[in-house]
């Protein structure tokens, strides 16, 4: 028994230290691809964004380019696009028609100017999302813009609009009514940040769940982010992946040193003796 659970710990041992490597090398390759994807549109929002602008003056700077800027390329099959690819979804005229990947596109462009951006999903009564709008923090207020409609939300004087504003029907009515063509039903009755009903647990009933145990889950924490930029997302994968098997494989060393009593490799102590090998010199007699 005691030779079958060596052996079944070496096989553990082994596949952690690949499922380790591994990790770590999702973690260099997705540190440079959100590194580069960080530069691409930091030139992009440079290019069209004054550097001395005010946070409104940027929102419309974006939404000026969305309106007026130069002709995107179009794809004979938009289907197959990476609508969470940041530079696809700037490229391509498909998906800036498209409430989803128009708010990511403007979300993107938005937090490179160093505003702060966040999703909103407008929901329909059975929690489906009917449209995606944006919130944008300007002097302390959440006010919302539809990037779809390249607008910000405003009333009948001009002034900008919060979500919690909108929900007004009057204050809706007006703000609306200034946008041709604006559907009646993209109101502000139910919304969220996060679309829990999109996960593979949502049959476990996880929003109620969150919702008892950290209320304003979904409000207090910028999900934004994870959900609109793949390589965020793979970068943020990879880092909890290394943490966690790391921690895992601290364990198996102390249970195989203190309980098992078994020989293992070490890595530490082979790379000291490789640095030792190559960077002492050695005694001539």
């Amino acid at each position: 028994m005691v030779a079958v659970g060596h052996k079944l710990f070496r096989m553990v041992w082994r596949g952690v230290n690949v499922a380790l490597v591994a990790a770590l090398l999702a973690l260099v390759y997705s540190a440079g691809w959100e590194y580069s994807v960080r530069r691409y549109l930091m030139g992009f929002s440079d290019a069209i964004i004054p550097a001395n602008a005010t946070p409104g003056e940027r929102v419309e700077a974006i939404l000026d380019w969305m309106r007026e800027g130069p002709p995107r390329s179009a794809d004979p099959t938009p289907g197959g696009l990476a609508i969470r690819d940041p530079e696809t979804t700037l490229n391509y005229r498909q998906l800036l028609d498209v409430c989803g990947t128009a708010t990511n596109a403007f979300l993107n462009l938005a937090r490179t100017s160093d505003l702060q951006v966040r999703r909103l999903l407008l929901l329909s009564a059975d929690r489906t999302a009917k449209h995606v709008v944006a919130e944008v923090l300007i002097n302390g207020r959440w006010i919302v813009v539809d990037p779809t409609y390249r607008t910000v939300m405003r009333n009948a004087k001009g002034e900008m609009l919060t979500r919690k504003e909108l929900q007004d029907p009057q204050v809706f009515a007006e703000a609306s009514a200034k946008i041709p063509g604006y559907p009646a039903a993209y109101n502000y009755d139910k919304f969220a940040h996060v679309r829990v009903a999109r996960l593979p647990l949502d049959g476990l009933r996880l929003r109620g769940f969150l919702d008892r145990v950290l209320p304003l889950w979904d409000e207090q924490v910028d999900w934004s982010l994870l959900l609109e930029r793949e390589s965020f997302f793979v970068l943020t994968a990879a880092m909890l992946a290394s943490f966690v098997l790391l921690l895992f494989r601290l364990f198996l060393a102390w249970y195989a040193d203190q309980r098992l009593k078994i020989s293992r490799f070490r890595l530490r102590l082979h790379l000291a003796r490789a640095g030792a090998a190559l960077f002492t010199t050695p005694e001539i007699k």
